[in-house]
């Protein structure tokens, strides 16, 4: 397994202090705080770590209150909500230096039948059809300061390819849709359990960059702030992080300093397997000032 795969496979593989008290590592992916993407898959794993039937999860319902420190590990607190019949609850919160950075609420369902509909997926072109995203310049990679270079240097555990690439270094505008094909870049184990924690860590990339197309704005620009405020992930069928998955995201509104973005997630068959919505914060900040 190459060496980004496995170190978010163990980013994800918490470490179980009680029975409901577990705690997971930061990496230092080139964010400036800890990537919520890691937040929502590790409260995540932590959540079906407690369950003591064969639920899945069906929704995650998540705020983000405070920065993570990526030199820090976080601490995850799981509250036994519920154990119904068919349903399970469980509340996470996520502690670091003894305050609160983030809660969720997950609910888990047993296997069950019914009626079925869906909304089709967008007619885009297939992955293998995409190119890869080009490097980036050195020169201009050079211009940027450290933590962003690292972010766009790295070769991480997702591989995407853009339906319609933007310049992010030079942001057009643009209507609020996006189109990305998206997948682990190896092949990992069958466990549902994994596979829908490694979909709620990429759940968070190009979310909220979609809500500043319209603004002709990017995360890289030293004069933009932007931060998730609550995140939320429905699952409805089963897929695999490891095959090719689409993700098509909009963005309904953006107002007083937030941004509103909603996603659905595809698998190559055109089944839709999962739906996402986020609301962030993206504030412009004035002449001289750096985020």
């Amino acid at each position: 397994m190459n060496a980004p795969v496995s170190e978010l496979i163990e980013l994800l593989s918490l470490e179980r202090l009680e029975d409901n008290l577990f705690r997971g590592q930061s990496r230092d992916i080139g964010t400036k705080y800890v990537f919520g993407g890691q937040v929502l898959g590790q409260a995540l794993s932590a959540a079906q770590a407690t369950l003591t039937q064969p639920r899945h999860a069906h929704s995650l319902h998540a705020y983000f209150l405070r920065a993570g420190n990526i030199e820090a590990p976080i601490v995850y607190e799981v509250d036994r909500t519920r154990d119904g019949g068919s349903f399970s609850v469980r509340r996470v919160t996520a502690i670091q230096h003894g305050k609160v950075i983030f809660f969720c609420a997950a609910s888990f369902q047993d296997a069950e039948t019914g009626g079925e509909h869906q909304l089709s997926m967008p007619e885009v072109p297939k992955p293998e059809d995409l190119e890869p995203a080009p490097a980036i310049p050195q020169e201009k990679l050079a211009l940027l300061p450290t933590k962003v270079q690292r972010w766009l240097d790295r070769q991480g555990p997702f591989e995407f390819r853009h339906v319609y690439p933007r310049d992010e270094l030079n942001p057009p505008k643009r209507p609020p849709f996006q189109q990305v094909w998206f997948r682990l870049t190896e092949k990992v184990g069958d466990a549902p359990e994994l596979h829908r924690a490694l979909l709620a860590y990429a759940s968070d990339f190009h979310l909220l960059g979609t809500a500043t197309f319209p603004h002709g704005i990017s995360y890289y620009q030293p004069n933009v702030l932007m931060a998730s405020l609550d995140h939320a992930l429905w699952f409805h069928r089963p897929f695999r992080a490891d095959e090719w998955l689409l993700y098509a995201i909009d963005s309904p509104s953006a107002q007083e300093g937030r941004g509103l973005a909603r996603g659905m997630v595809y698998d190559r068959n055109g089944r839709l397997v999962a739906s996402t919505a986020q609301e962030g914060l993206i504030r412009v900040l004035a002449d001289g000032q750096t985020a």
